[in-house]
């Protein structure tokens, strides 16, 4: 009573990992938590990120599910903490205010399939069938964020999938579900596919013995094994747990994982591009001795070796082509075709406007023309599409 109350964002990251010290790969998953309200300073710092759970058996969402718990119960009962600064106990009260990890991870916290799906977007619905995103209106809308999804209605739509289960013919309803809303819970998925085959093998039966069992019994039977599978648990209780998570709109709280997106995905792939037209062109020599060259004063790099980038440039990392993304508009300007140096010239504006460590005009920011060229080249593909919702998760 009469204590001051803090609220503590968190930042939630979960990720797969090896737990061996060799070069064998030996996967857990890990999770890990930040204080959302310390300084960039802080947070860059290892002690600031704080070790949480690991497991090399629980699947993702079972780690998640104890993690939510945790954080809903410390933040009903408050948790007692003494403040240096005021010399006096005071309550702190936790909520999740973002859940970071790769765009697969991700998309598994969003209960939703990837972007393989029809509808690929984990933020909103963009997507549709082959020949409507072919089409005029289905090609542009690519370039837009779509109708935001929303966590009830996810859930709505993995629950209406227990429904389908039990039904004839539910593996291909259930592919066309996943086709046409891009939804599925790898929680429950395992429970679903067991239901699924139960249920084929039943029917099987009943057709070969012509008739040894009604379709009513072959329900009630799935419906039982359903029920046995769940372990006295509902439906709602075993699907993904932070589609119902007090405070989170899981949906918006995944903000987009911008090196493997942007550094390891156009980036890369836009250098792969480019010195393999330099090298056929015999061009390559050239490029090496300007890149060797240029004044790296305003990078935030101690040197660009340039002969180690030329002899493996297929092999290179996230900080090779973020100092790249910055320079190659200096270097290729009269190696490569315009559309190649202007693709280059965009990216590298791009990059330095997502590392920015401060933004002192939010508005500015968000609406610069550059910024929307920008966008062009980050929709080029369905994973760079996940870019479109930058400005609202920035802001």
């Amino acid at each position: 009573g009469g204590k001051m109350v803090y609220s503590v964002p968190l930042i939630v990251f979960m990720d797969d990992v090896s737990g061996n010290i060799s070069k064998q790969w030996n996967k857990h998953h890990a999770i890990y938590m930040s204080n959302a309200s310390l300084p960039r300073q802080m947070l860059e710092k290892e002690f600031c990120v704080r070790f949480v759970s690991s497991s090399p058996n629980a699947a993702p969402m079972e780690l998640m599910r104890a993690m939510r718990n945790s954080i809903s119960e410390a933040a009903a009962s408050g948790v007692r903490a003494w403040d240096c600064k005021y010399d006096k106990d005071v309550i702190l009260e936790p909520y999740a205010l973002l859940f970071a990890g790769d765009n697969p991870m991700q998309a598994e916290e969003c209960s939703q399939g990837g972007v393989l799906c029809n509808y690929f977007c984990r933020t909103c619905h963009a997507g549709g069938n082959k020949a409507f995103k072919e089409s005029h209106d289905g090609y542009n809308s690519m370039f837009s964020s779509g109708n935001e999804r929303k966590p009830e209605e996810t859930r709505e739509e993995v629950l209406e999938q227990f429904r389908i289960a039990i039904e004839p013919g539910a593996a291909s309803k259930l592919s066309r579900k996943l086709q046409d809303t891009g939804i599925r819970d790898t929680t429950t998925a395992p429970i679903l596919n067991a239901v699924v085959e139960m249920g084929k093998k039943l029917r099987a039966r009943t057709s070969a013995a012509g008739g040894l069992h009604s379709e009513s019994d072959i329900r009630q039977k799935l419906e039982g094994e359903l029920e046995e599978l769940l372990r006295g648990q509902t439906a709602e209780e075993v699907i993904n747990p932070l589609l119902g998570m007090d405070g989170v709109n899981i949906h918006l709280d995944t903000p987009t994982e911008v090196l493997h997106t942007v550094l390891l995905g156009v980036v890369k792939y836009l250098w792969a591009q480019t010195v393999a037209t330099l090298d056929e062109k015999k061009l390559l020599s050239a490029f090496q001795t300007r890149l060797d060259s240029v004044d790296t004063m305003g990078l935030n790099t101690a040197n660009v070796d340039a002969e180690y980038m030329v002899r493996h440039r297929r092999s290179l990392i996230g900080k090779h082509f973020k100092s790249l993304a910055q320079v190659m508009p200096f270097l290729i300007y009269d190696l490569v075709s315009g559309d190649v140096l202007d693709a280059w010239t965009r990216l590298g504006e791009l990059v330095v406007l997502i590392w920015h460590t401060e933004i002192h005009d939010m508005d500015k920011y968000i609406v610069s023309p550059s910024n929307e060229q920008c966008v062009y080249y980050m929709t080029l593909t369905l994973e760079f599409r996940l870019n479109c919702h930058d400005p609202f998760k920035i802001s």
